[in-house]
């Protein structure tokens, strides 16, 4: 029988595991609807797409291994079993990642105006370019979860319930300590990130300076591009931060006295950073934006045409019945006659 701590944490990964496949969901079905309708796609679509389906399977990935954890320790202290749900995750959060850094890639590439020569030519080559990265750094992600996959942690045998912990601990320090080496993979999409970040800041800068000189007061488009990547770039930068810290602690867990806990803690603010990001992703992009705000709209409408349909019923009922009752009846006629 689960303990109220466990009903908790399971409601809490059910309503984010939820949310995050719904935004993420969100934006698989605009676009490939998008490409159905048009029989063309753009890179940024791709990336989108790809981002959208790395980011569910990292949801599902970190539910089921809460789940299997609480739900059915034997199985999770078996060796199998955490090394076909670590390499998973390596896969899909690898994958996640690198498809984040091609995204700020693509926005610094097609907004920053930086007059170096490189940064000229990859510019003008920004389609081969980004999808050149991409099939890299998939590539990248499917070689390292097949090596993590195919790696001997030691075997571990469950003989008494009280034991359970102890095994588990100590068959998970080589697979842990493993599963960070392999991770720090994940500094060089995150280097890229900032560094478009920092090269975005540095060509916002020159543009507000040129805007000065030619004594433009408003904004034009270019900043607002500007400052839309930025703060996209930034909020991923923060979250990835979280991610990672929650992360290093989680995987660190099994020296820590309630490890138990602190894994359950780190499950649920793993979770927050593929579902929440998806729903920047939607608002930073136009199309994505139009096709939310316009799902909302029809939600709205439909409650507002539901919503009075019972009370107007009831009152009009009520209207019957009180123009019926003050009608005479046909016996009182009769008296009166």
């Amino acid at each position: 029988m689960p303990s109220a701590v466990e009903v908790m944490y399971m409601v809490l990964i059910a309503g984010e595991l939820t949310i995050g496949i719904w935004g993420n969901g969100f934006i698989v079905l605009v676009n490939c609807t998008g490409w159905l309708q048009r029989r063309d796609s753009s890179v940024i679509d791709i990336i989108l797409v790809s981002l959208a389906i790395s980011r569910i399977c990292v949801l599902c990935v970190v539910s089921a291994d809460g789940f299997v954890l609480l739900l059915s320790p034997h199985a999770y202290a078996q060796n199998e079993t955490i090394n076909t749900l670590d390499a998973f995750w390596t896969l899909s959060n690898h994958s996640s990642v690198w498809f984040t850094a091609c995204l700020s890639i693509f926005y610094l590439l097609k907004i920053a105006n930086i007059s170096h020569p490189v940064f000229l030519w990859l510019k003008l080559n920004v389609t081969r370019v980004v999808l050149g990265l991409f099939l890299a750094s998939f590539l990248t992600s499917i070689i390292i979860s097949v090596f993590l996959k195919g790696g001997s942690w030691g075997h571990v045998e469950v003989n008494h319930e009280e034991n359970i912990t102890w095994e588990f601990r100590v068959s998970k320090a080589p697979s842990a300590f493993k599963l960070i080496i392999l991770n720090l993979g994940a500094l060089v999409p995150f280097a890229l990130c900032l560094l478009s970040f920092v090269l975005l800041l540095f060509s916002l800068f020159r543009h507000t300076k040129q805007m000065k000189l030619y004594a433009t007061g408003s904004r034009d488009s270019s900043t607002e591009a500007h400052m839309r990547a930025i703060k996209a770039v930034t909020i991923f930068l923060l979250l990835f931060i979280m991610y990672y810290a929650v992360f290093l602690v989680v995987t660190s867990s099994f020296l820590i006295p309630q490890g138990r806990l602190v894994l359950m803690f780190g499950g649920i603010v793993t979770v927050i950073f593929p579902s929440s990001h998806s729903f920047i992703l939607i608002m930073g992009n136009s199309k994505l934006r139009e096709a939310f705000l316009k799902v909302l709209r029809c939600v709205k409408g439909f409650h507002k045409r539901r919503k009075p349909l019972v009370p107007q019923r009831i009152l009009n009922m009520g209207r019957k019945k009180s123009t019926k009752d003050c009608l005479p009846s046909p016996r009182g006629l009769h008296s009166f006659a």
